[in-house]
């Protein structure tokens, strides 16, 4: 999951031109991780029939937090690729 979270965060920064500075690309994060989690409580509910406490009652288990890690880094994702030649992910030739 973590390869095709990189890989889409790349080609999501170059198609859009997303500019190589920290605001624009934690904005972008930060609206896709709503966009997940909204789409997550939604089919929660309409496909197992959870209320949200129920939702959230389970990401308390390890696979909860394994998830939570795994939102978290496609958030900050675009934020750490293709940043030039910073030294993030997939930055070592800038963007293309």
């Amino acid at each position: 999951m973590l390869v095709a979270i990189v890989l889409s965060a790349r080609w999501v920064v170059r198609r859009l031109a997303v500019p190589p500075t920290l605001g624009p690309r934690l904005e972008m994060g930060f609206v896709a991780v709503a966009l997940l989690l909204t789409a997550e409580i939604i089919g929660a509910r309409l496909m197992r029939g959870l209320t949200i406490p129920d939702y959230l009652a389970g990401l308390t288990r390890p696979s909860g937090f394994v998830f939570l890690a795994m939102v978290s880094a496609f958030g900050l994702m675009p934020a750490l690729v293709g940043r030039g030649r910073r030294g993030l992910i997939g930055g070592t030739h800038g963007d293309r």
